[in-house]
Order: C-alpha cells, then structure tokens, then sequence
C-alpha cells in the first residue's frame, strides 16, 4: 500500500469517526446543520418566494407578535410552550433521561420584520424548538396522576419547560408557502423541519449540545485532520506522478526499474526502509484513530448521572 494512499485512508477513518460523534446527538445534530447551513433571507424576500411552486427553505428573523398569547405562571405572554415529562434512564448509555410525555401549546402568531410579517406555523414544531430550557429535577411520587407505570416512587424525574413570548426576537427556518387564505406561513417542508430559536446562532448550537464542549471539539478535531490527511495524499500522489519517468509505450529489451526502487524486489518501492518520518506519521495516525475510536466508544456508552 503506497504512502499517498495510507494518509487517504487515514482521513477516510478520521472522517467516520467525525460522523460517528456529530451522530451522538441525535436529531440536535440536524437541527444545528441546518441552523448554521440555512441562508438568511428578510421577510419581504420570504414572502415573495412564497410563489415559487418548487418552494425554498429559508430563515427569517424579527420580532415575534400575537393577539393572543398566553400567560405562565409569571405572567408572561407566551405564543408556544413544550412541557417534556422525563424519568431516569436505567442501565448504561449516554441518555441520562427517558421522555414519557410531551405537551405542546400554541396559539397563531407571527414573526415581524419592519412592516413585513409572516405566520409561523407553530403547530409544526417538534425538535426544532431551541431555546434556553427551564428544567425542573424531582421524585416520580412528585408527578402525581401523571407518573409512569412501572417506575419506583424514589426514582428520579424531570421537568423541562421550553416556551417563547412576544417579548423575544427570533430567527425562524422553514419554507414559506402561501395558503388559500392568500397568507404566507413558515412551516415544515422539503424534508426539513420547522426551526424556532431566541438564540443567537452560537448559544443555540450551545443549548444543542446540552452545555457540551468534549464532543464538539473532538469531532472538529476529527474534521479538520480528515482534511489535511487527504490533502496531503492527494498532494503526494499528485507529486509522485509528475515526478515519475515516462513510461514507452514499447517493449523494452531490458527490465526497466523506475529510479529509487529497491533493485532487490521486483520493481517495489523499498516501503518504509529509509523513510522514517513517513513510518513515524504512520504510526501516530494509527495510535490517533485508536484513540479516537475508544474515546468515541466510552462516552457513548459511559453511564451518565440522571441528575
């Protein structure tokens, strides 16, 4: 196996395991590539590519308004909420909690831009609620009627509250489509889903990440080496053939031995034998991917403390 090829199949290994980190996150995963990916667009241009037939996913961003929004137990104007009822996981694995019921409440609102605005079809949101959660940890005996079967008095539970009021800007991704009312909505589609966040685009891929900094630096590590290895074994391979002798078309009376080949095999090259940096780098691409692939396999299956 020639070097060039090597370093390509080392980046190839770095690159899987990139993917196999950004893939422990589940679904925040694509909510954060489609949040950092999505173009931006103003109100008015979302509204006009209502009329494209193909449709477009877009992200607009402005103030959020209702007529009737409502209130949480502080009073505040509230245009959706999620209430996610969680009990402690058992057994290993990096989900410290079980999801048991989720509530949504909505009412119509709209996002407004200026003199612009836009219906968000709340009622579509799932996963693509990124906000700053209000987390509450508990006994199951707190839940009440609401506690799980099969789940001890003792054992741990948790409440978490995700809501956005007409107080908050918001940056919006969806495909604006234009109802037979003649109004124009944000909503799923395209294969998309509907995203909605009062964050700026770093702290909503923070709140996506759960606070997390291990995982995401180790798969921008991962990426960034799986770059370099393959540019430098296409790059080698691209200076190995230009360096090479041109090879006659012809038959030759005489074995042609390409210059720098060990004259003791057959016309190999000599493999690492006078090419130390080479078999060092070698060694340390592989050490890197071992270690790697094991981070990668403790914490996805490291137990995590429910509380």
């Amino acid at each position: 196996m020639t070097p060039p090829l090597l370093l390509v199949l080392a980046g190839l290994v770095a690159l899987a395991g990139a993917i196999v980190v950004l893939r422990s996150f589940g679904p925040r995963y694509r909510i954060g590539r489609l949040l950092g990916a999505t173009p931006r667009v103003s109100v008015a241009e979302a509204i006009a590519l209502a009329s494209n037939a193909q449709g477009r996913y877009v992200r607009v961003a402005g103030r959020i308004d209702s007529d009737e929004p409502f209130e949480d137990a502080d009073h505040r104007p509230l245009v959706v909420r999620r209430t996610t009822l969680a009990v402690g996981a058992q057994g290993r694995g990096r989900q410290p909690w079980l999801p048991f019921e989720t509530t949504l409440e909505a009412v119509p609102f709209i996002v407004r831009e200026g003199l612009d605005e836009i219906v968000v079809d709340a009622n579509a949101l799932a996963e693509g609620l990124v906000v700053v959660p209000r987390e509450s940890v508990g006994r199951v005996a707190d839940l009440g009627d609401r506690a799980p079967p099969g789940r001890p008095p003792d054992a741990p539970a948790r409440l978490v509250i995700e809501q956005a009021s007409v107080v908050d800007h918001a940056t919006v991704a969806g495909v604006p489509i234009r109802g037979d009312d003649g109004s124009v909505r944000m909503t799923a589609g395209l294969g998309r889903p509907l995203i909605l966040t009062t964050l700026d685009d770093a702290e909503a891929m923070r709140v996506l990440a759960h606070g997390e900094t291990a995982r995401p630096r180790l798969a921008a590590v991962l990426l960034a080496a799986a770059g370099l290895l393959r540019a430098l074994g296409a790059a080698w391979w691209l200076g190995d053939a230009i360096a090479a002798p041109q090879v006659a078309l012809a038959a030759s009376p005489e074995p042609t031995v390409r210059p720098g080949s060990d004259t003791r095999s057959s016309g190999a090259g000599p493999g690492l034998v006078g090419d130390p940096l080479f078999a060092i780098a070698a060694v340390v691409a592989i050490g890197l991917a071992a270690l790697v692939l094991r981070l990668s396999y403790v914490r996805l299956t490291a137990r995590r403390d429910p509380g």
